[in-house]
């Protein structure tokens, strides 16, 4: 008897990403790798090399099915046809060329549908982006991984040349319909043997949406239902640097991080004649610290977190920290397990879009990463920077993402430019709050 094929299922937390991909742009993030490169270097070899380590990751190949009704989640399933020439091209950077350039490339594939037919990711090599640097961008669509497992991409394409894909394509087998549904039944079964543990973890969850008591943000310009397009500014500081004011005062590098965000956000909002005195930052924390390219998905929650904005930065800092103390005192990513069903529901009922566009439970998001420690080298070329690219939807109209690599730590704000188009100045007011933290230090 043949055996019935392993149904590889998108997993609840992966739904939460499908359910948000009805906004204005599409629920896309990735990362750019700058390399270093010789002058006039023939891009073709790097390629050839780019296209093994990608097509070594199982996921990177395989393509999202939905099934019929009844049968349950969406399923993952290899993709007969999968080409990396359908996904990885190389262009020439505009001139003048530079680091804003790239970060215009990257702006445009983020809201640029990726295929529904093929595997949810695309990626460009940017030649020319000046003498000695090429730049490889990479897009993914969430619901393939979240940050962690994009770290564990990152390390498949260090990988070495005996690791590479050998160009074999696997065969499409989804599974009968019958089978579908029975697998569907036996998840909805186990599903109730969890019950208990789930609900325990959906209290957790609700006390970690409820910050500080209280349910609502302030009504502000941050929040309105954003455009189709995005623009980005990235802020590079030393990792070591941050991490010491930061500890000297009983302080972690993501506190000092929403310090520093809450602040820029607050004088931001004076510019636009608004005085607000405190942020709901919305902190993504995912439920493990690593994973390797067998297992991406997404494994995340979040944990909306109050930040003061005016007074003494050392009193706003310690406060701060107080918080993010208790909140880390939650199961990792308890939220998700509240989520979940709830936008499942919206979703459903078609109200999900409209929900997105019109909450005042945060204002921003900002997502922190720790990276690799050491450079990497991908084909001989080393990694000299990555710059981390995030998303925003519904009525948030701008967000960060945050990447540690190599002792350089990148922010990455992303904004709606119809939105916030002040962006320039959000940008110089994050770099006076963070130096201000680091430097000086709090008064």
């Amino acid at each position: 008897m043949t055996p019935r094929p392993h149904v590889d299922r998108v997993s609840a937390e992966d739904m939460m990403s499908l359910d948000a991909d009805i906004g204005s742009a599409p629920m896309q993030v990735g990362a750019i790798l700058m390399l270093s490169t010789e002058a006039g270097e023939d891009p073709v070899s790097l390629l050839d090399t780019l296209a093994l380590r990608i097509g070594a990751v199982p996921r990177l190949r395989q393509r999202l099915v939905t099934v019929p009704f009844g049968c349950g989640r969406p399923i993952w399933t290899d993709d007969s046809g999968f080409d990396p020439a359908h996904h990885l091209v190389v262009i020439a950077c505009p001139a003048p060329g530079g680091e804003e350039a790239v970060l215009n490339i990257a702006a445009e594939m983020l809201v640029t549908p990726l295929s529904q037919d093929r595997p949810l990711w695309s990626a460009k090599l940017i030649t020319g982006v000046s003498q000695d640097r090429t730049a490889l961008v990479f897009i993914f669509h969430h619901v393939l991984t979240d940050g962690i497992g994009g770290l564990a991409v990152l390390e498949a394409l260090a990988a070495t040349e005996e690791d590479g894909w050998g160009g074999r394509r696997e065969p499409e087998i989804p599974g009968s319909a019958l089978h579908l549904a029975i697998d569907a039944a036996r998840s909805r079964f186990n599903a109730l043997a969890r019950l208990p543990a789930a609900l325990r973890t959906a209290a957790a969850g609700a006390s970690e949406l409820r910050p500080m008591g209280k349910t609502r943000a302030a009504r502000t310009s941050l929040n309105r239902p954003t455009g189709p397009q995005r623009t980005l500014a990235v802020l590079h500081c030393e990792v070591e640097e941050v991490k010491t004011a930061a500890h000297l005062q009983g302080a972690t590098v993501n506190n000092l991080i929403l310090a520093a965000v809450s602040t820029a956000l607050h004088r931001l909002m004076l510019g636009r004649g608004e005085y607000v005195e405190e942020f709901v930052i919305s902190v993504l924390f995912s439920a493990r610290r690593h994973t390797s390219v067998t297992y991406l998905g997404n494994r995340s929650g979040i944990i909306p977190v109050r930040v003061p904005a005016v007074g003494p930065a050392k009193t706003q800092l310690a406060a701060l920290a107080a918080t993010m103390r208790i909140a880390k005192q939650q199961p990792p990513g308890a939220s998700a397990a509240l989520i979940g069903p709830i936008s499942r529901t919206l979703a459903r009922l078609g109200a999900y879009r409209f929900f997105i566009d019109h909450q005042h439970l945060v204002h921003t998001f900002v997502t922190n990463l720790r990276g690799p420690e050491h450079a990497l080298v991908i084909a001989g070329r080393p990694v000299t920077g990555i710059i981390p690219v995030g998303a925003i939807s519904g009525n948030v109209t701008v967000a960060f993402a945050v990447l540690s690599y190599a002792g350089v730590l990148t922010i990455t704000t992303i904004a709606d430019p119809e939105t916030c188009p002040d962006l320039t100045r959000l940008h110089e007011e994050l770099a006076r709050a963070l130096h201000a933290l680091t430097v000086t230090g709090p008064p």
